[in-house]
């Protein structure tokens, strides 16, 4: 089976799964099918597949992940002792962990093609996360406060590990309270990663987004919080900070020399 009859069964399986979409043509166009492929993945809720989906779907984001182009610390430079900027698409990193800024209800993003790093890692991790999450947020019995960590597996990702982490949302001015939320981020990103003997961890830029976070004052805590985690633990892991954005870069690059 190549990836255009990988592609094709997945398709099929999942819109006779939702009846909704049951009678939705499926395209003749490849980026077509990329596009409802995804969507359809998305939208799906956190229930269990049969083996042969998921061991269709594995096949299929393997070789999709890979023709990304897989990236790993030895092709990043490091900027000062352990830690390192790389500015790219975080679901091609073959690190540690990477982190994934996840909303309160932990399971990833619903919305069909989103291009928020939620959907991003949900997406070609495959449905297995979603699951994951589900049934370790069902076991909490509420939903993941701001400021905390938890971590999962990668499943089809290039990675070891994925920690989800809330971000503060700043709707207004950026208070105290914002800050010391978003300093707790990256503290329970680095001490769960440690707990696990992760040995390197690639940060996006948590709560700069959607969440409103100013990404100058954002960056800056991130690098302070990392530089006094290490300081103070004495901790070995590799930092990345991973950035999409040529201001974000800026900004690490000029709080990093």
């Amino acid at each position: 089976m190549n990836q255009k009859d990988r592609r094709r069964y997945l398709i099929e399986h999942l819109l006779k799964e939702q009846q909704k979409y049951a009678k939705i043509q499926i395209p003749v166009d490849s980026n077509e099918q990329k596009i409802l492929l995804r969507s359809l993945m998305n939208i799906r809720l956190p229930e269990e597949a049969d083996e042969e989906f998921l061991q269709i779907q594995d096949a299929y984001l393997s070789e999709v992940n890979e023709n990304k182009g897989i990236v790993t610390i030895a092709d990043m430079d490091e900027i000062q002792s352990d830690i390192y900027i790389w500015k790219g698409d975080i679901t091609r990193l073959q690190v540690g962990a990477i982190v994934n800024a996840a909303n309160s209800g932990m399971t990833g993003c619903y919305h069909p093609c989103h291009n928020c790093i939620d959907n991003c890692i949900h997406t070609y991790a495959g449905i297995q996360l979603r699951t994951y999450c589900n049934d370790m947020m069902l076991k909490q019995g509420y939903e993941e406060p701001t400021g905390q960590a938890k971590i999962t597996p990668a499943f089809n990702l290039p990675c070891d590990y994925v920690i989800h982490t809330v971000g503060p949302i700043v709707q207004g001015i950026l208070t105290e309270k914002h800050e010391r939320l978003l300093i707790s981020c990256y503290e329970s990103c680095l001490h769960i990663a440690d707990e696990n003997e992760v040995k390197s961890i690639a940060f996006c830029c948590i709560s700069t987004g959607v969440f409103s976070f100013p990404n100058n004052i954002a960056a800056k805590l991130a690098v302070q919080t990392v530089k006094k985690y290490k300081a103070d633990t004495n901790s070995k892991i590799k930092v990345i900070f991973n950035v999409f954005k040529e201001d974000d870069e800026r900004f690490y690059k000029q709080l990093l020399g």
